[in-house]
């Protein structure tokens, strides 16, 4: 590579121009191609995902305008990216193409393969960090292996310096001669029936400034209550690259800001994990939990797709869910409990119904969050912990707003009985106008004995070492 020439800045999870450290060296380098590939295989994939697809060209096309305001031109092509790299290469004579790391499976086969192509032109694939606060080789223990236990992962990763918050560039010189094409103009997905939180740059950047200017001082109290606006509602930001994990973290800052920097700490630890032992997308972490026997419950399942278990909390949660294309983290803890120690269906049945609803679906953090709740994975709760959705309920949802706003079913049912209903006596449930087995479901299993089933399942089919 030397002074000029022309390279290219591929994006991928990084749709943004502030803190962008591939886009800063691609800049350094000379004129950029700005790429992003249209993959089928990750829209129509197992996990696909209308909600995401959207959020996904929404953002794109913020991008290219805020991109083409600097002087610059976004290429959407359509393809594999491993021949897509190599024809825009030769096409603008690049010698670099600049990328900000993947660590999942997928990414990482798919970039070796595309830096292979490459090399044989003699063009190089340049990774920098930044879809990470910390990479991956950063915080390991004395053996270089990685951590399998939050709680030491934490305390090194804590310690380690972050690269300064590089700012958005004044101008993103182009090469002559290049047009944007009409990839992104074809594709227009159908905005899905869930009510999205509003995608692109732009709108993270305002999501980031309210929550840190505010919020962010009640978030450890609040964090976990549904019924208020409590969370930072980043999820879906870092997820796509729409905001740097180092800049969110350099404007954490004050009272709550040491809960909210664990919670970014936790999504590194996922990611980490899916790095160091990439198995655990495709089976227990635990090796001891693989046998479990999950039951195969075809109708206990339909009925948590739907919201439709009885149990309010639970309920209220899967509905926001599949209207929003988002969920209160509380939630997800009390609905996958429910999924795997109630109805003891297997984990990855939840796992695939999240990653097809949600816009911040993360592969390697949505798995991490259904271990540890089904407690198959690292650092997971004791199998004999379950969250029972009565007192989740009456706890982060003390007056039953959340559970209102989602089933209006419930309405007018009275406080106290508002996250057990069935214990309503007829009475109250006319007076409510909601008769229990016809307006709203009975519940779907005896809200009693949880903890005694969990353990009994969970100790017949642990294998003994």
């Amino acid at each position: 590579m030397f002074e000029g020439q022309t390279s290219i800045l591929w994006f991928r999870r990084d749709l943004r121009l502030h803190d962008n450290q591939a886009l800063a060296a691609a800049i350094a380098s000379g004129p950029v191609v700005c790429l992003y590939v249209i993959d089928d295989r990750l829209l129509s994939g197992s996990f696909a995902s209308p909600n995401r697809e959207w959020f996904l060209r929404e953002s794109l096309a913020e991008l290219s305008e805020s991109i083409r305001s600097r002087g610059g031109v976004l290429v959407v092509r359509r393809g594999r990216p491993e021949v897509i790299l190599p024809a825009i290469a030769n096409e603008f004579g690049a010698g670099s193409v600049f990328v900000s790391r993947d660590y999942a499976p997928f990414g990482r086969e798919r970039d070796a393969r595309v830096a292979e192509a490459l090399a044989e032109m003699g063009v190089q694939f340049c990774e920098s960090p930044g879809v990470l606060a910390i990479e991956p080789e950063q915080v390991v223990n004395p053996a270089g292996h990685g951590f399998g236990v939050f709680s030491a992962f934490f305390r090194r990763w804590v310690l380690l310096e972050r690269p300064p918050v590089i700012p958005a560039p004044d101008e993103v010189a182009a090469p002559p001669g290049i047009a944007p094409g009409s990839e992104l103009e074809r594709w227009q997905p159908s905005r899905p029936p869930a009510d999205l939180i509003a995608p692109g740059e732009m709108a993270a950047r305002s999501r980031l400034e309210s929550f840190t200017s505010g919020d962010i001082a009640r978030y450890a109290v609040e964090r976990d209550m549904v019924d208020i606006e409590g969370t930072s509602r980043l999820s879906q930001d870092l997820r796509w690259g729409l905001l740097s994990p180092n800049e969110v973290l350099a404007q954490s800052r004050g009272p709550g800001s040491a809960k909210f920097e664990q919670e970014v700490a936790w999504r590194d630890f996922y990611a980490h994990l899916a790095w160091h032992a990439p198995r655990v997308l495709r089976e227990t972490y635990r090796r001891d939990m693989a046998s479990l026997p999950w039951h195969d419950d075809p109708g206990g399942l339909a009925a948590w797709q739907h919201g439709c278990t009885g149990f309010p909390i639970v309920d209220a949660s899967m509905r926001q869910l599949v209207a929003t294309g988002w969920m209160h983290n509380r939630g997800r803890m009390v609905v996958a409990s429910f999924l795997t120690k109630n109805l003891f269906i297997d984990y990855r049945e939840g796992e695939r119904f999240f990653m097809c609803h949600l816009a911040d679906g993360d592969v390697a953090v949505n798995n991490g969050g259904w271990q540890w709740t089904a407690s198959t994975g690292t650092d997971a709760q004791p199998y004999f912990r379950v969250f029972n959705p009565v007192l989740q309920g009456q706890k982060f949802d003390p007056r039953g707003e959340f559970v209102r706003r989602w089933l209006p079913e419930l309405a007018h049912v009275p406080p106290k009985y508002v996250h057990s209903p069935w214990t309503m006596p007829l009475a109250v449930q006319s007076q409510a106008h909601c008769l229990i087995g016809q307006h709203y479901p009975e519940p779907i299993i005896d809200p009693a004995g949880g903890v005694p089933r969990a353990k009994a399942f969970f100790e017949a089919g642990i294998t003994k070492t």
